[in-house]
């Protein structure tokens, strides 16, 4: 498994500074990260005022499994709403220059894949979760998205 660099770290800390979160555990292999804003904490007491790394345990941990899915939610206007299903960078298209995924009024099925979202340097998959046509598209290309955020709309078939 790679290691952590100093750029990575900087990452997450934009991706949090940039997201309405106030605090990250992270584990991967033997390594724990744990990041917290400042006077954010889960007991009242005061948060450590820089992020802490914590050193490798003695033992391995199995590695978490990917990020649920998140279902999609029927939104009052009759559609349904796709959350993100992480915080990331929400791409369109599998590259620069290329087609995007999906367009308004494209129809789609539950694993049709509608965008990419960027954690890490990691690209995770986003299925429309819903069959249906797309009605709206929220999120622009590039755009810094929060867990739980509208990517886009679908009018159910």
């Amino acid at each position: 498994m790679a290691e952590l660099t100093r750029a990575d770290i900087d990452d997450i800390l934009k991706l949090i500074d940039g997201s309405d979160f106030d605090e990250l555990k992270l584990e991967m292999g033997d390594l724990k990260l744990e990041l917290r804003r400042r006077g954010a904490g889960a007991s009242g007491a005061s948060a450590p005022p820089a992020p802490a790394v914590q050193a490798p345990a003695a033992a391995p941990k199995p590695e978490a499994p990917a990020a649920a899915v998140t279902a999609p939610v029927v939104a009052s206007g009759g559609g349904s709403e796709v959350p993100a299903p992480l915080l990331g960078t929400f791409y369109r298209a599998p590259k620069p220059g290329a087609a995007p995924f999906v367009q308004v009024g494209d129809s789609v099925t539950a694993d049709t894949v509608i965008g990419i979202i960027e954690v890490m340097k990691l690209m995770n998959s986003v299925p429309a979760g819903i069959a249906g046509t797309v009605t709206e598209i929220l999120a622009e290309n590039g755009q810094l998205v929060e867990h739980g955020q509208t990517l886009i709309r679908i009018q159910p078939a």
